[in-house]
């Protein structure tokens, strides 16, 4: 039967779509502002030190540590009351999202393979749920509520493996002592969540300890948010709506959307196009990143879907068909923040590269935007 939506995924729904705005606006901005006479000072502004990190550290490592944490969240109540709730239903967008993880970094690798480009494989990896889910809510009631819940649960399964990549392949100045630190406070936290503690601020305060000594381990300390969602009770004294992870989800939900996120587009899509810039999207890594994005994700995200429901392990919903798994597959390679972040861990201290990696994330995002939305406004016309 066709879905219902809950109103904590309409609430989601309603401020991705304001929130791929802002985006969109931030980033207007930005690259405005880096290709004007005052680029280089606006591009350096970026880099001044704060308490020991440049502000662009502080929004990348801790705001989005925030970011994550929220993501963290999502993916919890998913795997609690949402489509992840039931293995019958978790398999369609999990099958998905293994598609459109492993085609992209497959795509990359074939062009990148044995490169010092290499370890860009990652960044195709990714889908932004702000701008898929913005993108899918201005089609409106011209595609079904099945489709909306269908992409937020892979967007969300489409993160998760995108933070395991980071964490397992993006470490740097690894320190096991740290790492088991910050295993050993997510433990206390964990043992304190099995006892029904109810008090936010320990988590809080335990979060905290556990972002730094995530950062001092040399895996990127966002992992700490993600760790710390799962820590959080989800089931209050008063049910579902009261319990600590729904109020610091609901808390969490319009800053991170309205001001983390558009600090992050602020400083992290300066990107400058200098006369060589049409050479640098040829290159083997954006090529890599540009068929990843429009091609990969695509490709992997209905290949996989088709044979997970070919083979019998899952079933479209009833009021789906395969062209709104083609056009999810084009939502999907919309990129930009996970990709813009692992671009940033993959190619550290390699401006160029950065910036060209920047580059064609930005423009398949754009590409597999505007094709998925034209293809599902065009495939439900009269429907």
């Amino acid at each position: 039967m066709p879905f219902a939506l809950t109103r904590s995924f309409a609430e989601l729904f309603e401020s991705e779509k304001a929130g791929a705005i802002a985006l969109v606006a931030c980033t207007v901005v930005s690259m405005s502002i880096a290709n004007s006479a005052v680029g280089p000072a606006y591009l350096q502004c970026w880099q001044i030190p704060v308490a020991g990190l440049t502000i662009e550290h502080w929004i990348n490592d801790a705001l989005m540590a925030v970011f994550f944490l929220l993501i963290g969240l999502e993916l919890e109540r998913e795997l609690y009351v949402g489509e992840l709730s039931s293995l019958h239903n978790a398999l369609l967008p999990i099958f998905a999202a293994i598609g459109g993880i492993a085609v992209p970094a497959g795509v990359h690798v074939y062009l990148n393979g044995g490169t010092p480009t290499q370890a860009g494989a990652g960044i195709p990896m990714a889908t932004d749920i702000a701008f898929a889910l913005g993108a899918l809510a201005l089609l409106g009631s011209r595609v079904p509520t099945s489709l909306k819940v269908f992409l937020a649960a892979l967007a969300v399964m489409d993160d998760l493996g995108a933070i395991i990549v980071i964490a397992v392949f993006y470490a740097t100045n690894f320190s096991l002592v740290y790492l088991l630190g910050a295993l050993a406070v997510f433990l206390v936290l964990v043992v304190a969540n099995y006892f029904r503690v109810m008090r936010l601020l320990p988590y809080l305060l335990g979060g905290a300890l556990m972002w730094f000594l995530m950062l001092k381990s040399g895996v990127h300390a966002t992992i700490a948010g993600v760790l710390l969602a799962f820590a959080v009770p989800f089931s209050g004294r008063n049910g579902k709506e009261d319990s600590p992870s729904h109020r610091i989800e609901h808390a969490l939900h319009k800053p991170v959307v309205f001001l983390i996120l558009p600090l992050f587009a602020l400083a992290n899509t300066g990107v400058v196009f200098d006369p060589q810039w049409q050479e640098s999207l040829a290159s083997p890594n954006s090529l890599g990143i540009l068929g990843g994005l429009v091609i990969g994700k695509p490709l992997g995200i209905f290949l996989l879907t088709y044979l997970a429901v070919k083979t019998g392990f899952c079933r479209l919903p009833v009021d789906l068909g395969w062209r709104h798994v083609v056009g999810v597959g084009f939502l999907g390679g919309i990129g930009f923040t996970m990709s813009i972040f692992i671009t940033n861990l993959a190619f550290t201290g390699e401006a160029d590269v950065v910036n060209a990696s920047k580059m064609a994330i930005l423009m398949a995002s754009l590409i597999a935007g505007v094709t998925g939305m034209l293809w599902l406004f065009l495939s439900s016309r009269g429907r």
